[in-house]
């Protein structure tokens, strides 16, 4: 996407160079708040652009978020874990402190932007996850010192962009999630490009509704009806589940939850009912459409995978695609983790470290941190 590589900075011997990372890693926390990091799959990401600046001989400092502190300091998003992390790595690096503890991250302002900067040559962002958010340490650096992106960032915008330029067909695109509203500009987007939609998780309701069938009390987005009803007039490509499992409307679901086992439900959910997974006959018609695929693209689980009992839709997805051969794309958020729970990542093509960043991507085909970048500083 015409973006300036690492290589475009010359010689970086001697240089400061700030790195945005996206080192937002799951974390574990004891009784006196100490962390230990749960999954390091984004620190590990990070590491191909930290090897290259430091054994060529720059001074690095890498800056990054942790969870969603709101501007001031927490001590559940200190960065020590991560910074313990790295420096066993790479002990010469810098590790700086939460940049979301500062009310100026999220606001873009410019006087953060210039504590960020003080003493650096040279900006590399490598933080996907977050190139979507007009945000101070991603949009702001380029203004003012020579930029590039790092390993992490053009790996992740070279595989989503190839998805849209030239994908090798069959083409499927797996979409589910809670909400229609969070996925219909992606549908929109690709709809046009791909050979199949498979569409699950509660977002496959509203096209339910659309399409007349009775819903019970399941999730479903009422405004997103007349919507799904427009992009299911005469298309082919849009594949909705026909069965589901699911729970009486009184009991509860979702982390943690167990006890009274999942009923089944056809396409029209009765009343006093809500579907939480899709069914087997939905897993045996998706997995069919996935066998067939050359290229697959997976964002957002089947069901509600974080409960036992309805995990079933998204892990049968999971094997299929990692045994299906094709070239597979794996957004990231719950996919991810669903990919990583069934021990699935190995035999991903690509596992995306951005959820709502590849979805921005592929839906406008461009983002913020990769405009600044750019439009920056040129010397």
């Amino acid at each position: 996407m015409d973006i300036p590589q690492l290589e475009d900075l010359g010689d970086v011997s001697g240089k400061s160079v700030l790195v945005r990372s996206d080192l937002n890693v799951p974390l574990q926390y004891d009784d006196d708040l100490d962390a230990s990091i749960i999954d390091p799959f984004r620190i590990t990401s990070s590491l191909p652009t930290l090897d290259y600046l430091i054994k060529n001989g720059a001074r690095v400092t890498v800056c990054s978020h942790l969870g969603r502190p709101k501007g001031v300091p927490d001590p559940r998003y200190l960065m020590a874990p991560v910074r313990n992390y790295l420096k066993a790595i790479y002990p010469e690096i810098e590790v700086m402190e939460n940049v979301r503890f500062n009310k100026g991250e999220e606001a873009n302002d410019p006087e953060f932007v210039q504590f960020l900067i003080a003493g650096q040559d040279l900006y590399v962002n490598d933080a996907f996850g977050v190139s979507h958010r007009s945000h101070a340490s991603v949009v702001g650096p380029p203004k003012y010192l020579k930029s590039a992106a790092g390993r992490l960032l053009s790996k992740e915008v070279n595989v989503l962009s190839g998805l849209l330029e030239a994908p090798k067909g069959p083409f499927v695109a797996i979409i589910g999630g809670a909400k229609v509203s969070d996925k219909i500009a992606l549908i929109r987007a690709i709809e046009p490009k791909v050979d199949k939609i498979l569409i699950g998780g509660a977002m496959a309701f509203t096209f339910l509704a659309a399409m007349g069938h009775s819903v019970g009390d399941s999730l479903f987005e009422v405004d997103l009806v007349e919507e799904c009803k427009a992009l299911l007039a005469g298309s082919d490509t849009l594949v909705v589940p026909i069965d589901f499992l699911g729970l009486q409307s009184s009991i509860k679901f979702g982390r943690g939850e167990s006890g009274a086992d999942p009923v089944s439900l056809g396409e029209d959910v009765p009343s006093g009912f809500r579907g939480l997974d899709i069914g087997p006959k939905s897993i045996e018609l998706f997995i069919a459409e996935i066998n067939h695929a050359a290229t697959i693209l997976w964002n957002g689980p089947m069901g509600v995978f974080e409960d036992d009992r309805f995990s079933r839709g998204t892990l049968a997805i999971a094997n299929a695609v990692a045994e299906s051969g094709a070239f597979s794309v794996v957004g990231g958020g719950d996919s991810a983790a669903a990919i990583d729970a069934a021990g699935l990542a190995p035999r991903i093509s690509h596992l995306s470290t951005g959820g709502g960043a590849s979805l921005e991507l592929l839906e406008k085909g461009d983002l913020p941190g990769l405009a600044a970048l750019r439009h920056g500083l040129v010397l």
